[in-house]
């Protein structure tokens, strides 16, 4: 059924009926506007208090215009809703409630339920091919599905944070109704969707708010994109909070995941955003809210928000699993086995302790439930910021890799697989854009100097090496396959953790919380939680190639072991090789959640 609610924004164009648009535009430095349509015709518009400008014309939807700014300028809407094109074209005027949903009566699902996949839209050919995975992926048993970001972006080739029109669904992969057909499709299986969003700024190519709007942005603050932007103005608070609605609103999306917002220099920002989508979206509707934050801001997880990504527990594995400790690693360098034990019993490693650069990072975490907390083997950046895009099943010995995925399913955290794990595809994930002329050269040879630093990249011709990150072969080697020798099985092996933590644990989330983790030699620990029915889950795991002394669990339901006979090997007090074992047990002991200093 279509949907019969107008939703208005105080930014772009808003489709009043079928023959009428109100344009509206903050741009306090122009001195006049007006709106300029495909036939020629030119609507002035009317300067409203606070450097607005509006207009209502005679305009359906399908309606191209631009905004014109004093006589000289021509702009898409920085609020578009379509672009005909790419972000220098036309913007279309869209009206949402013409699509007919499908499933109207979808209200989402709980977080605890949620077991992500994180995908990227054009590697796997558009919005229409993603939802050809969909049914697959829901028979494995993924949740929900994290689009990368969608806002319209230069050329059709990008990771998604170079974009300059938050409003606009990219139009190199389909419509904007074909975007909602995908999420219409996915809550027909019972799964979530979320998008990724990018509210720290914007791509360096495209943006034209500098023209007529400098209080968009701050010159005294700068990030690794440029000027800051300067959320202390309402303005700009709207633009992005009225597009997180939207988002929720029109396209349905079941939640956000919002970009970096350590990069967001304003500490009302997030929890306003948070209070508006709470109270505007309707209660009975579970929408989702996470974060990835360096600053390990445990304070933004207590009330509106659900989860942040864990980026410690990922660092530590990382290291585990690979022994690099290079770059964001070199944290996790000494005793990452430590520090793995206290993210799974506390959440975060980084809880105000001091980081190689002498400075605190973070806050207290453990009075946070397991939910609250986002781990993942690797995602698109931990894989794609390499110079060749390795995924783990290059890295990592292959035993080792497998017991660090029952970790990943069947601890109470918050699971998050990115495209292509579940098939054990060895194709990298590069970094791939789309730019051309002087931003092109600047972009491949940035990406080439960042890896100088590397004692791996001191060679120059060893620099040449690094993908250019704007050539199409780039983008084309980043499709996931199956591996033809290890996919079948671990995508099996996926199946069947995901059915256990279906069965097993899930249900139960709700009310977990932990009971400490033991490191019993580098690489070997043991974490156990407190479900909520009483149970204790236990996980035994060893990344290491040797034996490890370990006291098997009484009288436990043995749910899981990795490799066969490993729970044997237990029963006489080893540890074994590169083993994950899983078991639930009836009595929980009294909590201890003392750890030491990385």
């Amino acid at each position: 059924m279509p949907s019969r609610t107008l939703e208005t924004w105080p930014h772009g164009a808003t489709a009043l009926d079928t023959e009428r648009t109100r344009f509206a535009l903050w741009a306090p430095d122009a001195q006049h506007v007006s709106v300029e349509l495909e036939d020629g015709v030119s609507l002035p518009m009317l300067p409203q208090a606070n450097g607005w400008f509006m207009v209502i014309g005679q305009c359906p939807p399908g309606t191209r215009y631009r905004f014109k700014i004093n006589d000289d300028l021509r702009v898409p809407d920085p609020a578009s809703r379509a672009q005909d094109g790419d972000i220098d074209g036309p913007s279309l005027v869209v009206d949402p409630r013409a699509y007919r949903w499908r499933h109207p009566h979808w209200q989402g699902r709980p977080w605890h339920e949620a077991v992500i996949y994180e995908l990227h839209v054009g590697v796997l050919g558009g919005y229409r091919a993603v939802e050809k995975h969909l049914p697959r992926l829901a028979e494995l048993g993924i949740t929900a599905i994290e689009l990368m970001p969608l806002a319209e972006f230069p050329g059709d080739r990008n990771w998604g944070y170079d974009g300059v029109l938050p409003y606009a669904p990219e139009a190199s992969y389909g419509s904007p109704d074909d975007l909602r057909h995908l999420i219409d499709s996915a809550h027909g299986l019972g799964m979530a969707v979320i998008l990724d969003v990018v509210y720290n700024h914007f791509g360096p190519d495209g943006n034209y708010l500098h023209h007529y709007a400098k209080a968009f942005f701050r010159e005294d603050r700068h990030t690794p994109w440029g000027v800051a932007i300067d959320f202390r103005r309402q303005p700009v608070r709207d633009f992005f909070i009225d597009n997180a609605l939207m988002w929720l609103l029109e396209y349905r999306f079941d939640g956000l995941r919002l970009d970096a917002v350590h990069a967001i220099d304003d500490p009302d920002f997030l929890q306003q955003l948070a209070q508006r989508v709470r109270r505007r979206i309707d209660p009975a509707r579970q929408v989702w809210l996470t974060v990835e934050n360096e600053y390990n801001q445990a304070s933004l997880l207590e009330q509106h928000f659900d989860a942040q990504w864990n980026d410690d527990g990922h660092n530590a594995l990382h290291v585990l699993l690979t022994g690099e400790t290079d770059a964001y690693y070199a944290d996790f360098a000494e005793r990452p086995t430590e520090k793995l034990a206290r993210c799974l019993s506390q959440g975060f490693v980084y809880q105000g302790h001091v980081t190689r650069h002498g400075t605190p990072r973070g806050e207290p975490s453990s009075h946070l439930p397991p939910s609250a907390f986002v781990l993942f083997l690797q995602n698109h950046d931990q894989i794609g910021n390499r110079a060749f895009g390795e995924r783990l099943v290059r890295l990592a010995e292959p035993q080792a890799l497998q017991a660090a995925t029952v970790l990943l399913l069947l601890s109470p955290m918050i699971p998050l697989l990115f495209m292509g794990d579940e098939l054990a595809a060895p194709q990298p994930f590069l970094f791939f854009t789309s730019h051309h002329g002087e931003l092109a050269d600047a972009v491949r040879e940035g990406r080439r100097d960042e890896f100088a630093a590397f004692s791996a990249f001191a060679d120059p011709h060893k620099r040449e090496q690094i993908p250019d990150p704007n050539a199409p072969d780039t983008f084309l080697a980043s499709r996931p396959q199956a591996d033809p020798a290890q996919g079948e099985q671990t995508l099996a092996l996926y199946r069947q953790l995901l059915q256990l933590r279906r069965e097993h644990i899930v249900p139960y989330l709700p009310g977990a919380e932990a009971l400490g983790a033991e490191v019993l030699a580098e690489g070997a620990l043991c974490a156990r939680w407190r479900l909520g029915n009483g149970q204790e889950l236990r996980i035994d795991l060893n990344l290491s190639p040797h034996n490890v002394e370990q006291q098997p669990p009484s009288a436990a339901q043995r749910l899981f072991e990795y490799p066969a006979q490993a729970f044997e090997r237990l029963r006489q007090g080893t540890l074994a090789p590169y083993s994950a074992l899983v078991s639930l047990d009836a009595v929980a002991p009294t909590p201890d959640l003392d750890g030491e200093h990385p």
